[in-house]
């Protein structure tokens, strides 16, 4: 799915007008209806709502939900602001709406304001002062109400999305100036904003409303952002011919482990198995022999010269893929050898962990890395080999910038996880949980591609789909375990479990 701009959620709210047909006013309360209903869902009619609500049509929402609130036996102090005496007709209409009714203050702010009382236990604020059209830092009287909001010990709702944060690129905004909310109700579909880790506390739970936009919109709509679903995961996974045997099945090669790192190379082992993989080889220290003939008795071991790190690459024409990095090291030595499996460039390769924190510090080598090859950096990782970022999507589109000038599908690994494609497309996976954040959690991901690229599979397809299967396992896990509980042998456990739930989706 698409993952608009601000500018383009404008455009689609003015599209539904045109094509469903329906008049903005009647547009805006049906969003207001759904709002109003959660809200309504969550706090009995005790709660006292302080409703603050900008001049735009976020405010007008706003307005809408306090009469609906209103008629639904709520009481609620509305304090509209209009400093500048220029309302939108969708606000200057709602607010006439409210004169009615007996359950609401209402306050015109055209100039001086004072911040009300607000009682922790009773009351709860709604946040309607602006939308996804707001493009530079809040300043003045708004920055002072949105810190004045973030002071009381209330929850807040934010309509849309927190105001004062803008719907993709906040690197340069003034985040003390944000209100920080409990809770964001969204219309329809999430923000950027909402995707980038550090806007989080901010964002607070987020709950997506449907209030039936015309979708069709998406089809025209231009982006090189989008959201990967499992609609488009379960696309790309192939039905295995009954006739197939091990040797059609692909054979994978892990370089991985180093003494006292053996589980990395056995968490990427287990998971290329169990991702399909007809054949795994482990290119490994000696030391590991005995953990690794009992551990994964699957796999074939190739053992290294030396008894502790890995000294040398071994030809790889016989193979049909590669994962390098995990647990290996930042020995020099190590670092020669990694460079020399790369300049091969006989197979389709995933780099990882220490193979990205050696490239780190040989940047030089990053031109070495064979195109189309797979990087699946954690922020840190990513940091060492584009440098310190301000903020995530400054840090997404340098990383953008780094698949499409090598040629290189980048995996920024996280909670919605970014994958950056040469062609300069931009993926946030939707499945995972906060239960991954375990050790092992990338030895896994990395066998799951590798065993996904074994079997055949596109780079491009290999990455979406195992990045979407490795986060679904997690979700899995979690339901059953709760995150506490998740650990990187978890993961390859409900692996299974996520391919079958593709599959039912796929027939």
């Amino acid at each position: 799915m698409k993952l608009l701009t601000g500018a383009q959620f404008k455009e689609l709210d003015q599209y539904t007008i045109e094509h469903e047909p329906i008049s903005a006013i009647d547009l805006m309360e049906r969003a207001a209806k759904a709002i109003a209903e959660e809200v309504s869902k969550r706090w009995n009619l005790q709660t006292h709502f302080y409703v603050f609500a900008g001049p735009g049509n976020n405010g007008g929402d706003a307005l809408a939900v306090a009469r609906l609130l209103a008629e639904k036996g709520y009481r609620a102090t509305v304090y509209l602001f209009n400093i500048n005496q220029k309302l939108s007709e969708e606000c200057a209409f709602n607010k006439e709406c409210l004169a009615e009714y007996s359950n609401i203050k209402f306050h015109e702010v055209r100039d001086q304001f004072s911040f009300p009382t607000i009682e922790p236990k009773t009351d709860v604020i709604i946040d309607g002062l602006f939308g996804t059209g707001l493009n530079k830092p809040l300043n003045g009287g708004f920055a002072s109400l949105a810190q004045s909001i973030n002071k009381t010990n209330v929850p807040v709702v934010s309509i849309d999305i927190p105001s004062g944060l803008m719907c993709e690129d906040n690197t340069y905004n003034d985040m003390s100036t944000v209100v920080r909310a409990t809770l964001t109700l969204t219309l329809q579909l999430p923000k950027m904003a909402f995707l980038f880790p550090e806007n989080q506390p901010y964002v607070g739970e987020l709950k997506v409303l449907d209030i039936q936009l015309d979708m069709r919109y998406m089809e025209q709509a231009p982006t090189n952002m989008y959201l990967l679903e499992s609609n488009t995961a379960r696309k790309l996974l192939k039905t295995r011919n009954a006739f197939v045997h091990k040797g059609n099945m692909g054979h994978a090669l892990i370089v991985a482990g180093s003494f006292g790192m053996a589980g990395a190379s056995i968490f990427c082992a287990k998971a290329c198995m169990k991702a399909g993989a007809g054949k795994v080889t482990i290119h490994t220290p000696k030391m590991n022999n005995d953990i690794l003939q009992i551990a994964v008795p699957e796999a074939i071991l190739s053992h290294d010269f030396d008894d502790d790190i890995i000294t040398g690459a071994i030809e790889t024409s016989s193979f049909n893929a590669m994962a390098i990095g995990p647990g290996i090291g930042k020995n020099e030595t190590t670092a020669i050898a990694m460079r020399d499996f790369m300049l091969q460039q006989s197979l389709p390769m995933i780099l990882d962990a220490d193979a990205l924190n050696i490239l780190g510090n040989h940047k030089e080598w990053i031109q070495d890395i064979p195109k189309f090859s797979i990087l699946t950096p954690h922020p840190k990782e990513l940091t060492n080999l584009i440098g310190r970022c301000q903020d995530s999507y400054e840090q997404l589109t340098k990383a953008r910038d780094l698949a499409i000038k090598q040629q290189l599908y980048i995996v920024i690994k996280g909670h919605y996880s970014i994958i950056c494609l040469p062609n300069g497309i931009v993926l946030f996976n939707m499945s995972g949980n906060a239960g991954m954040a375990t050790a092992g959690s990338g030895d896994v991901l990395s066998g799951i591609l590798a065993g996904l690229l074994a079997q055949g599979y596109s780079n491009e397809a290999a990455v979406l789909l195992g990045v979407h299967l490795h986060g679904l396992a997690g979700d899995f896990a979690a339901a059953d375990l709760e995150e506490e509980c998740v650990t990187a042998s978890d993961l390859i456990t409900y692996l299974p479990k996520a391919f079958k739930e593709l599959r039912k989706k796929q027939a």
